[in-house]
This record gives C-alpha cells, sequence and structure tokens, in this order.
C-alpha cells in the first residue's frame, strides 16, 4: 500500500440550491463544489481519483466580519494550494494512503486562516481522491486497505495497542446495502409544503430539525410540531435530530430544552434519537459537562472535532460520541470512527449536503462503518441538479424511495468514481 502521489489538480462549479439552507449562523443559497483528481502511483501501478467536497464557508468558517465572497474565494485558493503542493503536504514520501490523509489534514490545519474545519474541508476532496486512486490501482475498495498489517504513525498514537490499521479493520464492517433517507426540516419549513412531499413521494421516516437554539419553549414546540405532523402524513415511528448549530448558551439549556419536551409530548421525546452539537465549537474554551445530557439523549461532537487530540477532552466532558463528516478528510473520520468504537462512544454521518461523488464517498463510508442514524444525505432536497450526471444509473442512491438510499450491488473500486 505504499502509495506515491504523482499529480494533482482542482476545478470549481458553482451549485445553486433550489430552496435555502438555513443554519442559526445564516442561510445558505448558493456553495462552489471543489472536485479534486489526484494520480497516484502504488505498487507499480498507476491510478486516478477524484473526490468532491461544498466549500460551504458559513458552516466552516462563520466570520460575520466577512462575507461570503470573500470567505468563497479564499477557500478556492487554499484548494488550489493544496492541489499544486499536494505530494510535499502529504510528506513528500510513499505511504499508506490513510497516513498521507492524517499527514495532510494535521499540514493543512497548521495554520490560524481560515481556521481549522475551513482548511480540512478543503483537504478532504484530495484525501478522499488520494484512496479512491489507490484502490482504482489495486481494484479493491478503500474499506479493504486494512486488511494487511501496516504502520500509520500519525494515527498510532491514539490507540493503546499501537496499531491503528487493525482497529480500523475491526471497525469496517461487510457493506450494508441499503440506508436511512433523512429529511431537513429548517426552522421556517412548512409542514403541508415542505415535509409531506418527502413523506408521501419517498417514504421518509427520518427528520433532522433545525432549531434556533434560543428559546427552549419554541425549540420543544416545534420538535412537537414536527413529530406530530410526520405521524399524520403517516410515519408510524419517526426518527428525529435536533441541530442548533451551536447556538444554544450552555448544557444547561440542551438540558432544558429535553426536560421540555418530555414534559409537553412523551412520544416526541422518545423519537428524538440524539442532538448534534449544540454549543460552540471551540470546546476547550467553551467546557461543558455534558453527562446530565447524555442520561437523556446522546449528544454528539461535530464542529468542535478538528483534530484528533481533542477526542480524550470529549470524553472528559462526557460527550456520548462523535457525529462525523466525511468533509473534516476521510482517514480522520476513520480513525475518529475506530477510537469511538474502541472506547464505547456513538457515531453518526452527518452531511455538508455532500453532491455527486462526495455524496457516493458518504454512502459508501455509512455502508462500512455502523452509524447510529445509518447517514444524512440532503442533497437530493436541496441541489438535486448537482447529482444529475448519475442519474438514472444510480437513483437508488440519489433519488430514495421507501425512506432508504441503496447502493449498488457491487462495490465499486477505490470510493465510487468508477460509479
Amino acid at each position: 500500500m505504499q502509495t506515491d502521489i504523482l499529480d494533482a489538480s482542482v476545478t470549481f462549479i458553482s451549485q445553486p440550491f433550489i430552496s435555502p439552507l438555513i443554519l442559526s449562523s445564516g442561510e445558505i443559497s448558493e456553495l462552489t463544489e471543489a472536485r479534486a483528481e489526484v494520480v497516484v502511483r502504488v505498487n507499480g501501478r498507476e491510478a486516478r481519483g477524484r473526490g468532491s467536497i461544498y466549500l460551504s464557508d458559513l458552516w466552516s468558517w462563520p466570520d460575520q466580519t466577512l462575507c461570503h465572497e470573500h470567505r468563497d474565494a479564499a477557500l478556492r485558493r487554499l484548494c488550489e494550494h493544496i492541489a499544486c503542493d499536494l505530494s510535499a503536504l502529504c510528506g513528500g514520501r510513499a505511504a499508506h494512503p490513510t497516513e498521507l490523509g492524517l499527514i495532510l489534514h494535521d499540514n493543512v490545519c497548521r495554520e490560524p486562516s481560515p481556521p481549522a474545519l475551513a482548511r480540512a474541508m478543503c483537504a478532504s476532496p484530495f484525501d478522499a481522491a488520494i484512496h479512491d486512486a489507490a484502490g482504482i490501482a489495486l481494484n479493491i475498495s478503500a474499506f479493504d486497505f486494512y486488511k494487511d498489517p501496516a504502520p500509520l504513525p500519525c494515527a498510532d498514537r491514539y490507540f493503546a495497542d499501537r496499531n491503528a490499521c487493525e482497529e480500523i479493520r475491526r471497525t469496517i464492517h461487510p457493506p450494508k446495502r441499503t440506508l436511512q433517507a433523512w429529511c431537513i426540516v429548517g426552522g421556517n419549513d412548512s409542514m403541508e409544503k415542505d415535509l409531506c412531499p418527502w413523506i408521501r413521494n419517498r417514504g421518509y421516516r427520518c427528520f433532522k430539525i433545525k432549531v434556533h437554539g434560543r428559546d427552549n419553549a419554541d425549540d420543544a414546540a416545534r420538535t412537537v410540531e414536527v413529530f406530530r405532523a410526520a405521524r399524520e402524513f403517516g410515519v408510524e415511528k419517526p426518527w428525529l435530530s435536533v441541530d442548533a448549530n451551536e447556538a444554544n448558551g450552555d448544557a444547561d439549556s440542551v438540558l432544558d430544552y429535553l426536560r421540555r419536551l418530555k414534559a409537553v409530548d412523551t412520544d416526541a421525546f422518545a423519537a428524538l434519537q440524539y442532538l448534534e452539537q449544540p454549543t460552540g465549537r471551540n470546546i476547550k474554551s467553551l467546557r461543558f459537562d455534558w453527562r446530565e445530557v447524555a442520561k437523556l439523549k446522546p449528544v454528539m461532537l461535530d464542529e468542535g472535532l478538528t483534530d484528533l487530540g481533542l477526542m480524550e477532552e470529549a470524553v472528559a466532558q462526557g460527550w456520548s460520541g462523535f457525529a462525523l463528516k466525511t468533509c473534516k478528510g476521510h482517514s480522520f473520520a476513520l480513525v475518529a470512527a475506530a477510537w469511538a468504537r474502541q472506547h464505547g462512544l456513538l457515531v453518526s454521518l452527518q452531511d455538508l449536503t455532500n453532491p455527486g461523488l462526495s455524496l457516493i464517498h458518504a454512502a459508501l463510508f455509512a455502508a462500512h462503518v455502523p452509524m447510529i442514524n445509518d447517514v444524512e444525505l440532503n442533497s437530493p432536497q436541496f441541489t438535486p441538479a448537482a447529482n444529475a450526471d448519475w442519474l438514472p444509473g444510480l437513483s437508488g442512491l440519489f433519488e430514495p424511495t421507501g425512506g432508504m438510499h441503496r447502493l449498488p450491488d457491487e462495490i465499486p473500486p477505490g470510493l465510487g468514481s468508477t460509479l
């Protein structure tokens, strides 16, 4: 698996949203998709791999003093820099693809601006493309890279047995063929207009509710409204998750929200599967004790996990587990999932409205690594035109029916760019 990086490039495509995605930090109506290509040589064979991601600046770099255009341009420049210097940023030598990805993550995230989350996002399509290319060269899935022992120095230090490769192998399961589909319910969405069609036309049963995180009574009432609407529209047992996008002030406010929700509707409370990071992303400066919250519902660390060194801190604070995203890097997500499994933590796989190649990547990741939510894939809801090149051949994956994403029968080499 000694993989050399020979060449890299990146292109950009502007993708409009058919309806805005509302976060607590603002509204997303258009994003740049970064598509990376990387050529590698492994075991004497050369191959080209691909990866992509949205440069979601409002999520990864929510600096209200800078306009979207400024942040988007800076993120594009960073992607171009990574493409030009990819080999050096990956250590300048042949290594296992996961070691290359971790070195890339550490080197790219060293600079203070843009922030680490944005920098990891820009590096992620290159990490994916490296794994895709290596798998294509060897004609195997990127999830089969761990069957033989291999040193992964950047990851080994986080495991007591100093064997990250073995821990990743234990974390990867035979792939699932179907994955639960999740619908995003925004704070201003109408139950009849925005929620009902996804239930009636596509059979969705899982709903991620964007709450405001400022008024617990309102957030509890909104959660109940969505739950009862789903039941009214024919979902016997809805699954819910709640995402305040870091807008809650502290852990006590989250505990108050959960107690209010349980008091108003015990069935809606029972339907709530977990909460995504409710408070600010800097968990070193914004330290809260999550144990009382976690006794009621799992609370998952998302934006705050930008460095593998923070995993121990998350445990110390009482987080239930990690809300992983492939946009932080394939290598990073695999190591975090393996560490979480070893330490008895939960993992979910969340979205960045992943289109096309990145949707395939996330679906394959969730198919191989068990998640409490299967996977959130919302580009069919917000940017369906970005998926057009994969239709109708992959309609089962990109256009869910019966509330499920369906993977093809044959798992492709790499991370799926040949599908």
